[in-house]
């Protein structure tokens, strides 16, 4: 799987994390980051994974049996490949990640579509926190709410 996230914004007035040696780390969502979060191809399945990848290079995976509940960290064979350049007032991420591992095989399965949502987290350097998403749901900001899942792959 890849993700990649492009950031154009006046990188100046924002907290962005330093790169650090990559790891898997909690609480990411607390500052800068990007986050997309994986649904399996039944809408009526509520579990999903939340994925986070932070500029820093740390990154974070999580299971839920359902909304908000059941959460798990998904151990990973391997770590997710992410790579942040910045150039003038663009900031990219891409991650890199295998399927294998974190998805069920359902979802892996040939023809499977999956449904994602994808967000950001965006700090300002007086530490308040901006919530972007391609869809928002219908009350307030919640990465974790079905209406989010809009993207099938």
């Amino acid at each position: 799987m890849r993700f990649r996230y492009v950031l154009d914004a006046d990188l100046g007035a924002l907290r962005i994390p330093a790169s650090r040696t990559p790891r898997q780390a909690d609480e990411l969502w607390k500052h800068t980051c990007f986050e997309a979060f994986v649904a399996g191809p039944s809408p009526g399945d509520a579990e999903y994974r939340e994925l986070n990848f932070s500029p820093s290079t740390e990154w974070a995976a999580y299971s839920f049996n359902s909304y908000r509940k059941g959460m798990t960290a998904v151990a990973l064979p391997s770590a997710p490949r992410i790579e942040v350049t910045r150039s003038g007032t663009q900031l990219v991420l891409e991650a890199r990640m295998r399927a294998q591992g974190l998805l069920p095989e359902a979802w892996r399965a040939p023809g499977a579509t999956l449904r994602i949502a994808l967000s950001a987290v965006l700090e300002d350097e007086s530490g308040r926190i901006a919530y972007w998403a391609l869809k928002h749901a219908p009350d307030k900001p919640d990465f974790h709410h079905a209406a989010g899942f809009i993207l099938e792959v």
